[in-house]
């Protein structure tokens, strides 16, 4: 069939097509854009309800809510910084997201990494607490996340305290073969840093003779700076 011109379209008709198209551009020109806010996001389900809704793949849900979380700050068109979001809601889904799938890093690596990184310290603690609190549950496993804790309270919360609490549960906790010696010897490091030079020297003389370091090198190290240590507390206070 041959298309009919244009001209063969009523006068009227097309004005209110062109009324129609003004009316609809004005309208979205005017409609205010995709909006989000930081307090929508929900607090989780109980884990009962979660582990039901699993239907027996408690992993495959932890890894679809971890998805979801990460995604919601970004929903199209939108954009909420970390900062704004709800942090206790937001540490309840990565207990949830943990306590279904245990073996999994991501809620740590989400927490040390991501959420920790904000520039807000309040939230950037309660981070650096989760993962402390979950580190216990399999110290060897999760060492990692509380050592990258350790560094963030040492130099961006500037909290040295804080920083030996982690550094000190690693060096109690983290013992397996698997665990790099740096991670494990922060606790005299960050004593250093304080300028606890004795307390720094206690640590690292019990540790070498507490049989727990058996590789060579990482005893010559640590022996090296036992003996500057030493020497250093002999001088006096203010000797590096």
């Amino acid at each position: 069939m041959a298309e009919r011109s244009l001209r063969c379209v009523p006068g009227p008709v097309l004005a209110l097509l062109g009324v129609a198209l003004a009316v609809q551009l004005t309208w979205h020109g005017y409609r205010p854009g995709p909006s989000a806010r930081a307090e929508d996001l929900p607090s989780p389900p109980s884990l009962a309800v979660l582990r039901m809704v699993a239907f027996g793949d408690p992993q495959v849900l932890a890894q679809a809510l971890m998805l979801w979380l990460q995604a919601f700050d970004n929903p199209p068109g939108v954009s909420i910084p970390f900062a704004r979001l709800d942090y206790t809601r937001v540490e309840a889904w990565l207990d949830r997201m943990l306590a279904l799938d245990p073996r999994s890093h991501y809620p740590l690596l989400a927490a040390s990494r991501l959420y920790g990184s904000v520039a807000v310290p309040a939230k950037q603690r309660r981070m650096m607490e989760f993962v402390y609190r979950h580190f216990f549950k399999d110290p060897n496993g999760r060492w990692r996340w509380l050592a990258h804790a350790a560094i963030i309270a040492k130099h961006r919360l500037h909290d040295l305290p804080l920083a030996l609490r982690y550094a000190r549960a690693l060096s109690r906790y983290a013992t397996g073969p698997e665990v790099p010696f740096w991670a494990r010897d922060m606790t005299y490091i960050i004593l250093d840093n304080m300028g606890e030079v004795e307390s720094a020297r206690v640590f690292l003389g019990g540790l070498i003779s507490s049989g727990q370091i058996t590789d060579p090198h990482e005893l010559r190290f640590l022996k090296q700076r036992l003996r500057e240590l030493e020497s250093r507390d002999r001088q006096g206070p203010g000797s590096k």
